[in-house]
C-alpha cells in the first residue's frame, strides 16, 4: 500500500493483522469519504501503522511508548495503534483508549498534547437517526484500534473546511458542506457528511463491504491457527 510508513514485520500474523487493516482503510474509509484527511495522508506517506501484540487492558507502557516514537516523526500526523490481541468489548475497549489518553495527557503541559485519538473497534450496530450514534459503526476496523493525529493536522484540516485550501481534495471539501456555519466543530461536520453518504449509499453497502473484511479476518485467524506447529 503505497505511501504508508511500513514498520518491519516479523511474522506472518502482523502482516496479515495490516493486510485486513488495510483493506477497511481502503475499502471502507477512503471510498465512502469517511475521514477527511485520511487518503491525503496515505498518499503523503505520513501515516503509521504499529501493532501492539498484548492481550491486556492493564498495559499501557507500550502504547506511551510507540506515542512517544511518533511524536519524534514530526512528518508522521497520523498513527494507527491496532491491538488484535486484546479481547474487549467495544465500550471497554473505549475505557481503555480514555486511560490511555489521560496518562499520555498527564506527560505535557496543558495545551501541549501532540495527538487527538480516536477509538475503532469491529462490533457496532448501525443508528442512522442520529449522528453522532452513527460513528461507532462506522469505525468497525477488523481488530481493536487506535486513530491518533496530530492536532496541528487537524487544525489545517479545519482551516481547509472553513477556506478552501488545497489541503483537502476538493471532493472531501464538498462533502463537509461548507454551508454549515463555521461555528459548527469538525467532528460534527464530519459526523452529518458520513450520515449523508449513509443515507445515500444505504447501509446495506456499508455492513456488505465491513461484513466481508470481518469474514476474511475471521478465515485469517483460522488459517494461522490452523498453521501452527502442535
Amino acid at each position: 500500500m503505497g505511501g504508508v510508513n511500513d514498520p518491519v514485520l516479523d511474522t506472518e500474523y502482523e502482516r496479515e493483522v495490516l493486510r485486513l487493516n488495510r483493506r477497511y482503510l481502503t475499502e471502507v474509509v477512503e471510498r465512502f469519504s469517511l475521514c477527511p484527511w485520511a487518503l491525503r495522508a496515505r498518499l503523503d506517506g505520513t501515516v503509521a501503522e504499529r501493532v501492539l501484540s498484548q492481550d491486556s487492558a492493564e498495559i499501557f507502557s507500550p502504547s506511551l511508548e510507540t506515542l512517544h516514537a511518533l511524536d519524534a516523526r514530526s512528518e508522521l500526523e497520523i498513527g494507527l495503534f491496532i491491538y488484535p490481541k486484546l479481547e474487549l468489548g467495544r465500550l471497554e475497549f473505549e475505557h481503555f483508549v480514555r486511560r490511555l489518553r489521560e496518562l499520555d495527557d498527564a506527560r505535557y503541559p496543558v495545551g501541549e498534547v501532540p495527538f487527538a485519538m480516536a477509538a475503532f473497534h469491529p462490533d457496532a450496530a448501525p443508528v442512522v437517526e442520529d449522528a453522532e450514534r452513527l460513528i461507532p459503526f462506522l469505525r468497525r476496523s477488523p481488530f481493536p484500534t487506535i486513530q491518533v493525529v496530530r492536532r496541528t493536522a487537524l487544525d489545517r484540516v479545519r482551516g481547509a473546511a472553513d477556506e478552501g485550501t488545497a489541503f483537502l481534495d476538493l471532493t472531501l471539501v464538498a462533502s463537509l458542506d461548507l454551508h454549515q456555519p463555521v461555528t459548527t466543530p469538525l467532528r460534527e461536520r464530519i459526523a452529518n457528511a458520513n450520515l449523508a453518504t449513509v443515507t445515500r449509499v444505504g447501509v446495506p453497502v456499508l455492513e456488505s463491504a465491513i461484513g466481508d473484511i470481518l469474514r476474511d479476518r475471521d478465515e485469517t485467524r483460522a488459517r494461522l491457527a490452523h498453521a501452527k506447529p502442535a
